[in-house]
């Protein structure tokens, strides 16, 4: 009996994402992508080891 629910709530839920129209603000969008740097930053970068470089390098040594 639970499946048949289920399977009803979800084939609901298709419908609505398949014919439901969405309004988008594409100039709030725009305006908030607009305020972010071009180049991106990494700002993990500096903690971890790029896979290209040698094992021999001090942070791998330090972390063994």
């Amino acid at each position: 009996m639970g499946r048949g629910r289920q399977k009803a709530k979800h084939t609901k839920i298709a419908r609505e994402l398949k014919y439901d129209t969405y309004n988008v603000n594409y100039s709030a969008l725009e305006r908030e992508l607009g305020h972010h740097d071009d180049e991106y930053v990494d700002k993990w970068a500096d903690q971890y080891n790029d896979e290209d470089e040698d094992e021999t390098s001090p942070l791998s040594s330090s972390q063994a």
